[in-house]
């Protein structure tokens, strides 16, 4: 398996791959760049195919957990770490535990908190053997409820304010009404994106592999149900990505019929390449890691005082970092994506300068 010569490496600071023979325990961490401060990311759980499939997952989102901060103006660096195994099946507390042993060895270069695969009671479990974990406090959240650290709430309502900014940009409107929007993935940011959207009078159109899901939308949002099958066929103004990576790619986009693209989902594009083409057919990309930071932002702010307000008015920041990719995009004629790596390299030589 190469390292250095990996398509997806860039020069990370460190890669560690941590294995425990009693509990299963198969795990890479990879702490991609610490000039803003120390690595935080989400832990994923999934079965790959390969550890060559896990490795090149584990780099390409800790690079984009380092522009994710920068943009977002967090004092943290870009990490990930990833479980290889059947979140279903192979999770025990005892791989919960290894896990954390494994990341205590790292001495708080990396902060790990929940994602697809793992929940906030996980991140509990490892954070009973390592202090390095985030997302796991009780608070009232930016939104003024009861919440447990889970930052899907954040990052739905970062994604609507990005949304907000794209169709602003995009289409000169400044509210939602009877624009329409199909959510892809119903899980726990896009169901909350959907209810958000129906809220603000959009016409929402959803997607998901579970039927059970669906219904419940159905019953709860008033929003129509779109077959997997006829979801790139279905005439939309915004395309929400909100299930899992690679959803833009050679044989998508020639079949999208949308405006703008900007979900939730991590590593929408295929491949960089797609955001040229997307631009080429007049789409506007809102990027991933910047439009989804919200849950990032809320996490790190239990590393201070949490403020309910602070946080919210944080998190609908991002709209404005949108809108000015977005102009620069523009003025440049490049893709977003360029764009928006440009302006996080920006960030992060002016804080190695200073």
């Amino acid at each position: 398996m190469k390292f250095f010569s990996h398509k997806e490496f860039d020069n990370h600071e460190h890669i560690a791959f941590f294995s425990d023979e009693e509990s299963g325990l198969k795990a890479i961490v990879a702490i991609h760049n610490t000039t803003l401060g120390p690595a935080m990311g989400g832990c994923r759980m999934f079965p790959y195919a390969s550890d060559e499939e896990a490795l090149t997952d584990v780099l390409r989102l800790s690079k984009g957990m380092t522009y994710k901060s920068a943009l977002a103006g967090l004092h943290l660096g870009g990490g990930k770490s990833v479980i290889i195994g059947d979140p279903r099946k192979d999770k025990t507390p005892e791989l919960l535990h290894a896990f954390g042993r494994s990341l205590e060895q790292l001495g708080g270069h990396y902060i790990t908190a929940e994602d697809s695969g793992t929940s906030i009671e996980d991140i509990r479990e490892v954070g009973t053997r390592t202090a390095h974990v985030a997302g796991v406090r009780d608070r009232i959240g930016f939104d003024g409820q009861p919440g447990n650290g889970d930052p899907s709430p954040a990052t739905a309502w970062g994604v609507y304010t990005g949304i907000l900014s794209a169709v602003r940009h995009k289409m000169n409107r400044s509210d939602l009404d009877g624009i329409r929007v199909t959510v892809q993935g119903l899980g726990n940011v896009g169901y909350r994106l959907a209810s958000h959207l129906t809220d603000a009078g959009a016409s929402v159109y959803v997607s998901d592999i579970h039927r059970d899901i669906l219904d419940r939308a159905i019953d709860e949002l008033g929003v129509t149900a779109v077959a997997p099958d006829d979801l790139f066929a279905t005439e939309m103004d915004v395309f929400a990505p909100c299930a899992m990576g690679a959803v833009i790619n050679d044989e998508t986009i020639p079949r999208l019929h949308t405006s703008i693209v900007a979900g939730s989902a991590n590593n929408q594009l295929k491949s960089e390449r797609h955001a040229t083409a997307l631009m080429q057919r007049g789409i506007l990309y809102a990027p991933d890691y910047v439009i989804n930071a919200g849950g990032i932002i809320d996490v790190s702010h239990e590393r201070e005082q949490y403020e309910s307000g602070r946080v919210r008015e944080h998190i609908e920041g991002i709209g404005e970092t949108l809108s000015e990719i977005f102009e620069r995009s523009e003025r440049d004629g490049i893709p977003t994506v360029q764009e928006a790596n440009r302006l996080a390299e920006e960030r992060l030589n002016q804080d190695m300068v200073a």
